[in-house]
C-alpha cells in the first residue's frame, strides 16, 4: 500500500500512469480469483484502495487547477 504523502510527491502524469497500472493489476487478480486462487481477494482490496487514493489526488489537483483559473478570470475592482 502506498502512503498518501508518497503519492503527493508524484507528478500528475505519474499518478495517471499509476492508475493504469493498478487497473491492470486488479484485472489480473480478478482473473486469478475466477480460477480459484484464494489470496487474490485479499490483494484486490489493497489495490482498489490504492487506486482510490490516487484518483482522489488527481481529482484534488483538477479542482485546484479549476479554482486557480477561476481566480485569474475574475475582474479586479
Amino acid at each position: 500500500m502506498a502512503k498518501v504523502s508518497e503519492l503527493r510527491d508524484l507528478g500528475t502524469d505519474q499518478l495517471e500512469q499509476r492508475v493504469h497500472e493498478l487497473d491492470d493489476q486488479v484485472f489480473r487478480l480478478r482473473l486469478q480469483k475466477s480460477m480459484g486462487q484464494s489470496d487474490a481477494a485479499y490483494k484486490m482490496r489493497g489495490l482498489r484502495r490504492d487506486r482510490a487514493r490516487v484518483k482522489t489526488l488527481l481529482r484534488e489537483r483538477e479542482l485546484e487547477a479549476e479554482r486557480g483559473a477561476a481566480v485569474e478570470t475574475e475582474p479586479a475592482d
